[in-house]
């Protein structure tokens, strides 16, 4: 499905001013329709895969306890 650069810019949370870079720097692959560009949204389900897989990597390491310290003696 094809998707407006502000409609993108809202399913993947970045601003708009970024999706044009994107796509001037052949990053986001876009079609210009002579007015608008039109962005594929089948492009971004990679993205949304590693951004879950990502947060739930993030919650698990808040999730582990952090180890008791070692004894570890200083010597001065």
């Amino acid at each position: 499905m094809y998707k407006s650069i502000e409609a993108t810019a809202k399913d993947i949370g970045m601003p708009e001013y970024q999706i044009m870079k994107y796509i001037y720097e052949g990053r986001i692959k876009a079609v210009h329709d002579g007015e608008n560009f039109l962005i594929n949204s089948a492009q971004f389900d990679t993205y949304h895969e590693q951004l879950e897989r990502i947060k739930e990597e993030i919650e698990i390491w808040r999730n582990t306890p952090i180890p008791e310290d070692m004894d570890v003696k200083d010597e001065d």
